[in-house]
């Protein structure tokens, strides 16, 4: 028998002032685009924003559907705006956020399945790693330095 430990380093941050001015500024955006969320179902507003290689930011918001697997996640949202604007772009960094009318999310939360798969397609595409920084509504900073990071035994391209 042979044994594959896998792992996962998280640098944590516990507070805005910590991170770098391009970070903070991120994030700023990300909470900022909360406001772009429909949510009327869950309450629970997800926003993206990105910082692409040109420098330009991006941002977006999840958008609810009464048949909820007509759903979009903030990411994805984010992600299709990148490759219509600007589809030859890099991400350096994206900043998920989140915020709930039914309590306080003082914790980060991470992407669901669906858009780690996409993240990590889209990381590969670029063929640099793909920087992502997670909170709540308020609580600590989550940095991870890939999208590898979220999903270790990822599936891709490589094996098709």
């Amino acid at each position: 028998m042979k044994e594959i430990t896998l792992g996962t380093t998280i640098k944590i941050y516990e507070s805005v002032d910590e991170l770098s001015p391009n970070d903070r500024k991120l994030l700023l955006e990300a909470k900022n685009a909360v406001t772009k969320s429909y949510a009327p179902y869950s309450n629970f507003k997800v926003s993206a924003s990105v910082l692409l290689h040109n420098d330009k930011i991006l941002s977006g918001g999840n958008q609810e559907n009464a048949s909820f697997p007509l759903c979009l996640c903030a990411e994805m949202v984010v992600m299709s705006t990148v490759a219509s604007k600007y589809p030859n772009a890099k991400i350096l960094t994206m900043a998920i956020t989140v915020q709930s009318k039914n309590k306080d999310i003082d914790m980060p939360i991470s992407p669901c399945g669906a858009c780690r798969q996409t993240l990590l397609e889209y990381e590969n595409r670029q063929g640099q790693a793909m920087r992502i920084l997670l909170q709540g509504d308020k609580g600590p900073i989550y940095e991870l330095e890939s999208v590898k990071s979220l999903l270790p035994l990822s599936f891709d391209g490589s094996v098709l």
